[in-house]
């Protein structure tokens, strides 16, 4: 059995849509055997709190019998820096951004600009605050506290997994859990990754851990679906280039309402 590293790459916004394949790759490496480490690879703003944890428990889970090595591109931040602790060390390049240890809850109201408009919107509702999430109208004072609890049991549970991952007193790290960003150099310093350095250097150090030489990694990859396999090539360039942008753009812009967001 020719033993291998495996190499697995995530970018963008983190949602269940994008992370449940991945999740499934790092299930199945859990019984593969000729895999002898992994390094993740992750560049994001953050997410969708679930979905988040998702990628954390899927990454500690599989270090527990396969070493697992995170590195930061460009930025991990909010949920994607979260994702990253499941590994068993966190690497970035000085430049990097990390951190925003943080959740926002976003609710949007689009009742005056309707008023504008000239749109009546009616919303039949049967419970007291059924209507207050469906980015209608404004919170009530009420309701805004409520929505303030559930985002602050969010927060306590993401500054808990970081004090635990990052062996640190709960204090500590809620001293951190400001929202704010940090270089990846003053990350380091702070006690939040583990060493700087590239995905080769990250990978060197996963072959020194492991004995397989880095020629030996494979980058793992979920599936492309059947229409985005046949459509390849410029055909689907233009779809990725108009329908792909527009479509990110709008889900970068509602932030998925409706779910607490660990998001830069």
């Amino acid at each position: 059995m020719r033993e291998r590293l495996a190499h697995i790459v995530f970018r963008g916004p983190i949602r269940e849509r994008n992370v449940d394949p991945i999740v499934r790759i790092l299930k199945a490496l859990r019984t593969r055997r000729r895999f002898r480490g992994v390094l993740f690879d992750v560049s994001s703003g953050g997410g969708e709190s679930v979905a988040s944890t998702d990628l954390y428990l899927a990454l500690q889970r599989l270090d527990r019998t396969t070493p697992v090595f995170a590195a930061v591109g460009s930025v991990a931040a909010s949920g994607a820096y979260l994702a990253a602790l499941g590994a068993r060390r966190v690497f970035a390049y000085p430049e990097s951004i990390v951190g925003s240890i943080g959740v926002v809850f976003p609710h949007l109201a689009v009742q005056e600009l309707a008023r504008r408009l000239g749109v009546s919107v009616d919303l039949l509702h049967v419970g007291a605050h059924k209507d207050a999430f469906q980015g209608y109208r404004p919170l009530t004072d009420d309701e805004r506290a409520k929505m303030l609890a559930v985002a602050q049991e969010s927060y306590d549970g993401f500054v808990g997994r970081v004090a635990t991952a990052r062996h640190r007193p709960l204090e500590e790290i809620r001293a951190l859990a400001t929202g704010e960003v940090w270089s990846g150099r003053r990350a380091l310093e702070l006690g939040l990754i583990d060493e700087l350095g590239d995905r080769e250097h990250a990978l060197q150090r996963l072959s020194e851990l492991t004995g397989v030489a880095v020629t030996r990694t494979v980058r793992l990859a979920p599936p492309r679906p059947f229409l985005e396999r046949l459509l390849a090539g410029p055909v689907q360039g233009s779809i990725d280039g108009v329908a792909g942008a527009f479509r990110e753009a709008v889900e970068d812009a509602v932030f998925d309402l409706g779910a607490p967001l660990l998001r830069r």
